[in-house]
């Protein structure tokens, strides 16, 4: 690969509007522009709807039905009461619209009925039912007519298997981006660019998201001087499933490639509980909600049985569990988990409250550069996400920020220059140092976090990085700028816990062990 200078006539992609990332707030901004008559392209590196977080996405789609008031009250109430008042109301008064725009109308979703009525389900820190559902696997039912309906839309192209490597600035605004497939780096000049890159799952030992989930859209926004926000606040899932012979603590991760999958919260919404070794209940101690108390409390709970009797059961028999969740019955008999007798849990990776910052219609601080979905800090979160919001979340602002980046011609501006001059390395290289990486994370900022283990954390990091970049300056490769992404990013939430004192939501802090005495 040539060194890159300026672009010409040559080589180069022109969009009205570049989204990056293809989950449900990626296509959302895609539909939102492409409505208001922009040419759109959708630059994503997966290359089938499983490599989205949104297809993953297992208890559904949260609406706030006639009492949006009750519905802002629970978001609040689970993040602990740090969410913005006004960004939680750009969510709940817009929900039933979007849903109904966009799922209903649009894609035709048919959602679990009983009778002429939808099946609300109710999930953790949700005061009534209100939950849109298909079966537990909502997030590929929704996900696979989505890619479809744009697919056929004209104005819309999708590149898969297409990774952003760097964003393309210019007088403090962004300008689209660097795209790199089959190992040919192009630059796609836009109008406006929207990140929906999803979560960083791939930064933790053990994490809900699918490979891939590196911090992309977090880490080049950063690089180009945007506004970051919240990025301690990592929301640990704590019903995940954990073999009985693993740690699986949440933090150091013992149970890397144990095949975690989630065990979806609308589970224990139907009656399942929580019984730790001995076979007691004992979610009613930790709080006077149980097993529907916010996922914070309910993450460190399993933890705190796991450390005190050694393991965690989700008890499924008090719910018709292959009646009510096949998917999941089904997963659990391929592979080969006897849930009869209770499924072994424990806490693990899921999802990013903070990211990039931006305002109700996903504005980023830097000019025609948006964020949307998991990479961005709405304000609805707060330090703990509300079960079921994320695909909503997604939903409400994708359309808004596709709505708003639509209208600007695409401009050409200088190219970074990227050199590939040094010879190629290893193929386990990339692999080798993200073993280190999420070492650091699960030891250092994981469910629970110590002020000294949080700084050296952050050393181990600062190292790493200055390794990565070393390597960035005269090769560029994929998996290489992946790495530098998940580096970048890993040390934003590293720095960002070390600098919060105040255990709030996920971001628990414990005290220090005690020093030893001189005699």
């Amino acid at each position: 690969m040539s060194d890159a200078t300026v672009a010409g006539d040559g080589d180069c992609r022109e969009t009205d509007v570049l989204v990056v990332g293809s989950g449900i707030a990626g296509l959302a901004a895609a539909l939102g522009a492409a409505r208001e008559g922009a040419d759109v392209t959708v630059a994503t590196k997966a290359t089938r709807p499983a490599d989205a977080s949104s297809w993953w996405a297992q208890g559904g789609i949260a609406v706030a039905r006639d009492d949006p008031a009750q519905f802002k009250a629970d978001i609040l109430t689970a993040s602990d009461g740090t969410a913005e008042s006004d960004a939680v109301d750009v969510l709940v008064e817009n929900a039933n619209d979007a849903v109904e725009d966009v799922l209903l109308d649009t894609l035709g979703i048919e959602f679990d009925a009983a009778g002429a009525e939808y099946d609300f389900g109710r999930e953790a820190a949700h005061d009534e039912p209100r939950i849109l559902h298909v079966d537990a696997s909502t997030g590929k039912h929704v996900h696979v007519p989505f890619l479809d309906h744009l697919d056929s839309r004209d104005g819309v192209t999708i590149l898969e298997d297409t990774a952003a490597l760097e964003l393309l600035t210019h007088e403090g605004g962004v300008r689209g981006a660097m795209l790199e497939r089959d190992g040919e780096v192009t630059p796609t000049f836009a109008g406006a660019t929207v990140l929906a890159t999803g979560g960083i799952g791939d930064l933790y030992p053990r994490s809900t998201n699918p490979d891939g989930s590196t911090g992309d859209g977090v880490a080049m926004a950063a690089l180009a001087g945007a506004d970051v926000a919240d990025m301690e606040y990592v929301q640990f899932h704590p019903t995940v499933y954990a073999p009985a012979d693993g740690d699986g603590n949440g933090d150091a991760g013992a149970t890397d490639g144990a095949d975690p999958f989630l065990v979806s919260e609308a589970v224990r919404g139907e009656g399942a509980v929580l019984r730790n070794a001995e076979g007691d209940r004992f979610m009613p101690d930790y709080h006077e909600d149980a097993e529907l108390a916010p996922r914070d409390v309910v993450a460190r709970a399993v933890r705190s049985e796991r450390d005190a009797t050694g393991d965690v059961v989700l008890d499924v028999s008090p719910v018709d569990f292959a009646e009510e969740f096949p998917d999941l019955a089904a997963t659990c008999e391929d592979r080969g988990v006897e849930w009869t007798s209770g499924i072994p849990v424990a806490p693990a990776e899921h999802f990013l409250c903070g990211g990039i910052a931006v305002d109700s219609r996903g504005r980023a601080s830097l000019d025609r550069l948006y964020a949307v979905g998991e990479c961005a800090r709405t304000g609805v979160h707060g330090a703990n996400r509300l079960a079921s919001t994320s695909l909503l979340e997604g939903l409400v602002w994708g359309l808004r920020a596709g709505e708003d980046a639509a209208g600007r011609p695409p401009e050409r501006v200088e190219v970074p220059e990227l050199r590939d001059s040094d010879p190629e390395l290893p193929d386990a290289f990339a692999s080798e140092k993200f073993v280190r990486l999420r070492r650091a994370m699960g030891e250092c900022a994981g469910l629970r976090r110590r002020p000294s283990e949080l700084e050296r954390g952050r050393a181990v990091l600062r190292r790493l990085k200055g390794e990565v970049d070393a390597y960035v300056r005269t090769r560029t490769t994929r998996s290489l700028y992946e790495l530098r992404s998940a580096t970048v990013t890993a040390l934003l939430v590293m720095r960002a816990a070390s600098e919060n004192d105040r255990s709030v939501g996920t971001h628990t802090l414990v005290e220090e062990p005690a020093e030893p005495r001189a005699e």
